[in-house]
């Protein structure tokens, strides 16, 4: 049984007039299990053919007791072999961390990283969580880029993930 709570976070990057904007919401769902843990969530932009883009975020235990958080992103297995295992943590901008339950925002703006130079066409915005003592999620939600309209689309997780919410605004 999950318990839901929502509250907004902060946005990592503040619109400027004109430019496109995408804010993607993503609820960390409250489990009712013995051991809970925070899931490590990564959030990343693929075309239509499946092929990496670009990382927007990666939630994972960045101080650890003891240990080395960075050690348990490869359980995010999608992202972790597209992507993961080739970054060198902390990466700047992309990587904090991880989220307590509730549906946490964050907005990214055209001309700013990583929408700089992604050129016009069909994406996937894909969402992966996994979580220690617990399971692995995935999600993904088709967008346009750049936006000629507004956009609006959402995902339904079952398990790690709640909702996942894709706003895109010309």
């Amino acid at each position: 049984m999950r318990l839901k709570y929502s509250f907004m976070f902060g946005a990592l990057a503040a619109s400027s007039a004109g430019a496109a904007d995408l804010t993607v919401g993503i609820e960390v769902p409250q489990l009712k299990v013995a051991e809970y843990h925070r899931p490590y969530v990564s959030v990343w932009i693929e075309r239509k053919d499946q092929s990496f883009v670009n990382n927007l975020a990666v939630w994972y235990q960045v101080k650890s007791r003891g240990e080395n958080g960075e050690k348990w992103l490869k359980d995010m297995r999608q992202w972790w072999r597209k992507s993961g295992r080739e970054l060198k943590f902390p990466v700047d901008g992309v990587t904090s961390a991880t989220r307590p339950v509730g549906t946490h925002k964050v907005t990214f703006t055209e001309g700013t990283a990583p929408f700089a130079k992604l050129p016009a066409g069909e994406y996937r915005l894909v969402v992966e969580a996994a979580r220690e003592s617990g399971g692995r999620e995935i999600l993904s939600v088709p967008f346009q880029w750049p936006p000629q309209k507004a956009q609006q689309a959402q995902q339904q997780g079952t398990d790690e993930i709640g909702l996942v919410t894709l706003e895109v605004k010309p």
